[in-house]
């Protein structure tokens, strides 16, 4: 990629790189290998409610990972995803309802839900619009979590692996802006953003490692990129496999918490 090209793309707001359509290749590797969320993260974003009595608003649900873990809690879900594939390939959970929607028009009531979940998918929402909504969606007293599972770069495997997807991806400024919570911090709806890190980890296979790298929207699934991230792949598992085939990549998922101003 080029020097000019790369200088567009870094300006490019995220949202506008067709957010919505951009995982619909993706969506079997995203099922099998994209990382859950620790426990503890969504016991973090839960803490102090009742969730038998909360209703929520996940939103960019994706295939409704973190909806899930949401539901297990005893929390109604209401699942917003603009893409249909993903929304048809997400497994069902009697408190989890799918809605077509994006993080803009979500299509809810006023004051309809409690609480609204963003996990790994605020920084591809068009801030101003979005937060708007989520204010109007929120009742009063309601509460605002963004979370990010960020990979580790302190861990050497995981290091390894951030840098072949950056190289693979052409340095795609997703990967610069995945925590891309200044919007939030500047804004005059929500008030004392308060964040907080747990640990965790993915321990993958050879396929895992290669699907888990596929689930990438911006990682390019043929030609001379591909086949040389696939190439490089290997040669990172082979050496970093432990004695039963597997490597582990390491995360700190991040909370942040907000309530209505």
């Amino acid at each position: 990629m080029s020097e000019q090209n790369t200088s567009n793309l870094d300006a490019t707001p995220l949202y506008a790189m067709n957010p919505v359509d951009r995982f619909s290749d993706r969506v079997g590797d995203y099922v099998k290998y994209r990382p859950s969320y620790p426990q503890a993260a969504i016991e973090r974003v839960l803490a102090g409610l009742s969730p038998s009595q909360l209703i929520a608003a996940d939103i960019g649900a994706g295939t409704g990972i973190a909806a899930r873990l949401l539901a297990e809690k005893g929390v109604r879900v209401i699942a917003i995803e603009p893409n249909a594939p993903m929304r048809q390939a997400a497994a069902p959970h009697a408190l989890v309802e799918f809605r077509d929607g994006t993080a803009e028009t979500t299509g809810l009531a006023d004051a309809a839900v409690d609480l609204v979940t963003c996990f790994q998918s605020f920084h591809w929402f068009d801030p101003e619009p979005t937060l708007l909504e989520f204010r109007r969606i929120l009742t009063e007293e309601g509460r605002l979590a963004v979370v990010w599972n960020e990979r580790d770069r302190h861990d050497k495997f995981t290091a390894e692996y951030t840098h072949l997807i950056k190289v693979a991806s052409g340095y795609h400024p997703a990967e610069q802006r995945r925590m891309a919570i200044e919007p939030l911090l500047r804004s005059s709806l929500f008030a004392d953003v308060q964040q907080y890190r747990f640990a965790y980890q993915q321990r993958l296979d050879f396929d895992g490692v290669v699907g888990r790298a596929m689930s990438t929207s911006y990682i390019p699934r043929a030609g001379t990129a591909y086949e040389r991230l696939i190439a490089d792949l290997r040669q990172l598992y082979a050496k970093n496999r432990n004695d039963d085939g597997f490597v582990t990549l390491v995360y700190t998922t991040s909370v942040f918490l907000t309530q209505i101003r």
